[in-house]
């Protein structure tokens, strides 16, 4: 049976990278080719989800806020029906 001693491709771009600054050039070149295979989302698309995220935040904030109001009030109503100040 053989064993594969040849080295990783990590270990390969290691040694022949040499020193940090090519390590860095190599992976600033490496985010850039990343970068250019990226879809980015249209303005179209970019504005109709900052709407959903704008109205649901509202919608999500008035809710709780309601909630708040009920059981602060419920709250209130059974401490005064129990005699507390």
């Amino acid at each position: 049976m053989a064993v594969n001693t040849s080295p990783t491709t990590l270990d390969n771009v290691k040694d022949a990278a040499g020193g940090r600054f090519e390590r860095a050039r190599l992976f600033l070149s490496e985010v850039r080719n990343e970068l250019k295979r990226v879809t980015w989302p249209s303005q179209k698309e970019v504005y109709a989800t900052t709407v959903v995220v704008i109205a649901t935040s509202v919608f999500f904030g008035l809710y709780l806020f309601a909630l708040d109001s009920v059981l602060l009030a419920l709250f209130q109503w059974i401490l005064r029906k129990f005699g507390a100040a």
